[in-house]
């Protein structure tokens, strides 16, 4: 990423001098400007202006090379925090990540269905306890990420008919005009399964794979899509929606979605019929033999499914690889992984460049760190359509 040496570009190359020291971690002014390619003078002002606003800071003066000693910048992880907050299917999380991207607090409010009724005060009552977890630093506070299920009231119907009824009240609600009336912060949204997958992209396997189709298994399946290093939303902010991929199963027989075959609410339903604790999907307790006649038949009909859909999304797209992740137990989800690759190799794919199959790195606070990490893109990463906005106020004042 390069700056400007151009008037008016002030904000753009301040963003590009934090973003140089966030991907290349503590490095001094000078080599700023060789990466940047801004001039010395520019790079210096900016960094005195970062330092004075507490986003950066000195790190120790480097002796015994040639020249002048160096002192290195490295970003304050104090500089700045954001909160995420994730209205989930079976959860709400609210955590608060600082200025490096990582969670210094979380707090989660578990439930069977989300109903409104619940959600609301306990979005309020996270918020509060967040605040107070951070005392005076609230004040470096520039932000909410909210995420949560595109058109929530529409997936009552798959968790039974209790849920669908209350779930139905979420269409007239909302959600983000809801959070923005708690807080004077600015409140960010992106679907929870693009808020995974952001997280991915700026902590995890997309610091390495610039191509990659993300999948998030929780209560239902989803992802996200990275092409050339950026996500992609779509004009519906639907791209990369797999879990609503189409798969008929015989003549005559209605399709049936991804979402249906491939989720965690599967395993669950098979766990509450046995007597079973339904959570039990999300602990390593999961993989025990006394429940592999329930993890096995999911496993299987996962996989398959998984298998094709991932081959579908590679005829059309030549990725690099497939990321997947969830909520689920880590074993479980490795055991998906390892029997996805296998069902892969059995499906035929001429013509088709297969993509490897890769563990995420951020696991089941995926949904809620990518959420935290909206509003610290929004004020602090470079942003093509800041540059251009500015560009066109200089050359049309």
């Amino acid at each position: 990423m390069r700056g400007s040496n151009h008037n008016g570009m002030r904000q753009f190359n301040e963003r590009t001098v934090l973003r140089a020291i966030r991907h290349n971690g503590a490095i001094p002014k000078a080599d700023l400007a060789r990466l940047t390619q801004l001039s010395t003078q520019t790079v210096s002002i900016i960094v005195n202006r970062l330092l004075d606003d507490g986003l950066l800071v000195k790190q120790e003066r480097i002796r015994g090379k040639i020249g002048q000693p160096s002192v290195p910048l490295s970003l304050n992880p104090d500089g700045a925090y954001s909160i995420g907050l994730q209205v989930g299917r079976r959860n709400l999380e609210v955590v608060v990540c600082d200025f490096l991207g990582q969670v210094r607090h979380s707090w989660q409010h578990a439930y069977p269905y989300p109903s409104p009724s619940e959600v609301v005060p306990k979005i309020q009552e996270g918020l509060a306890h967040m605040q107070a977890q951070l005392g005076p630093a609230w004040a470096r506070c520039v932000g909410i990420g909210l995420s949560a299920p595109l058109a929530l009231h529409a997936w009552g119907d798959l968790m039974g008919a209790e849920a669908s009824r209350v779930m139905a009240a979420w269409e007239d609600i909302d959600l983000v005009q809801l959070v923005q009336a708690m807080t004077p912060l600015p409140v960010e949204f992106a679907k929870d399964t693009t808020a995974a997958c952001v997280a991915e992209l700026v902590q995890g396997q997309g610091r390495d794979v610039t191509n990659f189709l993300y999948v998030f298994v929780g209560t239902f399946i989803g992802g996200g899509l990275v092409l050339d290093g950026h996500i992609v939303n779509g004009p519906r902010g639907n791209a990369g929606a797999i879990g609503s991929m189409p798969f008929a199963h015989g003549q005559g027989q209605h399709t049936r979605q991804l979402l249906e075959l491939a989720s965690g609410w599967q395993l669950e339903q098979a766990l509450m019929n046995a007597g079973l604790d339904p959570l039990l999907v999300g602990q390593d307790e999961i993989m025990q033999s006394v429940h592999a006649p329930h993890t096995q038949p999911w496993l299987a009909v996962a996989s398959q499914s998984l298998a094709l859909g991932i081959t579908s999304a590679a005829a059309l797209l030549d990725l690099d690889a497939v990321v997947i992740d969830g909520s689920i137990s880590p074993r479980l989800l490795q055991a998906l992984i390892d029997h996805t690759h296998g069902e892969l190799q059995r499906v035929r794919s001429d013509g088709i460049h297969l993509p490897r199959l890769v563990a995420g790195r951020v696991g089941g606070m995926a949904r809620a760190l990518g959420g935290a990490l909206l509003p610290l893109h929004a004020q602090f990463f470079p942003d093509k359509d800041i540059f251009l906005k500015q560009d066109a106020g200089t050359l049309n004042p």
